[in-house]
């Protein structure tokens, strides 16, 4: 999908990198965090099932989603990294949300509140057909849960083949959003920052608890304007380079293998998080009025359709969601209100619209 990715470090943990995008849908700057590199690449993993309970509305916003048994006080503890990582992502969720309806200058987001019996929980924000954007959405979510032995020894990796693990406690956090603008010249953004731990499984004694950080922001516009490129990739920079001058230059070719511990990774995660108004929203309100005709929107329409197969397809969180009993108005909320498929298309050499897939085809520096 990208022409263009920025690999940034996760696991518990050593971290590796993730696949580089699809071409479809064209993303040329992503910021993007890594699977463990302690976790082999195994597909079946994705058809594991996975015990999560179903939500119940709230009428308000708790304080917090953690659970009040969590009896480990690195869990329950103001200072853990669950509760800090949580306040990350609602803090994130908020100044997206207000960066948005600033733009909008009217319209507000829809706002559902959710928790499950066990513990956890979410909020969903949604904005349709809006002045500026066909749909936004921003979600956060703290679950807990528990991943049945397949899943487990597809994660793990390096276990053997007759290591029988019973059921797995998991633990998961994350900010999730997807902006999809009206006008075609203003580009599509996602975006997701994650953690997530995994209890050592009950008849397994003396297994270590394993955790990592996630997620990436993806730039995908539909027509390429250089210096909008130039913006973000400066912005997402910036935000490493206040880590390491070599963060940018590492992440974005794939790097791997190094060593970075967690308090590193859990201020790179709101770091990178905090990039995202200021990368993404001078490039909205720079291209929100410019004029475009039919065939403009067309082509939109048809990246969208692009979009949305990768979305549905390829892209890991929404099969993961899909699969194991997510909430389904949160996964779908990154799909456009509109899309256009039509058999085998392929623009004239030399347009504009060549120009976007050639670029996401032919991989070049932006800064």
């Amino acid at each position: 999908m990208a022409s263009h990715s920025l690999t940034l470090p996760s696991s518990s943990p050593t971290f590796a990198p993730f696949s580089s995008h699809q071409i479809l849908p064209p993303s040329l700057s992503t910021v993007r965090f890594p699977r463990p590199i302690n976790t082999k690449p195994n597909h079946h993993s994705l058809r594991c099932s996975v015990s999560i309970e179903k939500e119940v509305p709230e009428t308000e916003r708790p304080f917090t989603f953690l659970r009040d048994s969590d009896d480990d006080s690195t869990h329950s503890s103001s200072t853990s990294v669950r509760a800090r990582f949580e306040a990350m992502i609602r803090a994130a969720q908020d100044s997206v949300c207000e960066a948005i309806e600033a733009v909008e200058s009217g319209p507000k987001f829809k706002e559902d509140v959710w928790s499950r019996p066990g513990g956890g929980g979410g909020i969903s924000r949604v904005l349709q057909d809006g002045n500026v954007f066909e749909k936004a959405g921003v979600n956060v979510s703290v679950v807990y849960g528990v991943m049945p032995p397949e899943a487990y020894r597809a994660a793990k990796g390096s276990a053997s083949s007759d290591q029988k693990p019973g059921p797995v406690p998991f633990f998961a956090a994350g900010v999730s959003s997807v902006l999809h603008p009206k006008n075609p010249f203003a580009p599509t953004l996602h975006f997701n920052y994650r953690y997530f731990e995994t209890d050592a499984p009950k008849d397994v004694p003396g297994a270590p608890r394993q955790w990592w950080f996630g997620g990436g922001t993806d730039f995908t516009p539909a027509y390429i304007f250089e210096d909008d490129v130039k913006h973000f990739h400066t912005i997402q920079k910036q935000a490493c380079d206040k880590f390491d001058p070599s963060f940018y230059p590492r992440f974005k070719k794939w790097c791997d293998d190094y060593f970075y511990i967690k308090e590193m990774l859990l201020k790179f995660s709101t770091e990178c998080a905090n990039s995202v108004v200021p990368a993404y929203i001078p490039i909205v309100e720079k291209r929100k009025d410019m004029e475009f005709t039919e065939q403009h929107k067309a082509w939109q329409q048809l990246r969208r359709g692009r979009y949305v197969e990768f979305n549905l397809v390829y892209d890991r969180g929404t099969t993961f969601g899909l699969k194991t009993g997510g909430r389904i108005e949160s996964i779908l909320v990154s799909l456009p209100l509109s899309a256009r498929w039509e058999y085998d298309h392929k623009p004239e050499e030399g347009t504009e619209e060549w120009k976007l897939l050639d670029a996401c085809i032919n991989p070049k520096e932006w800064i």
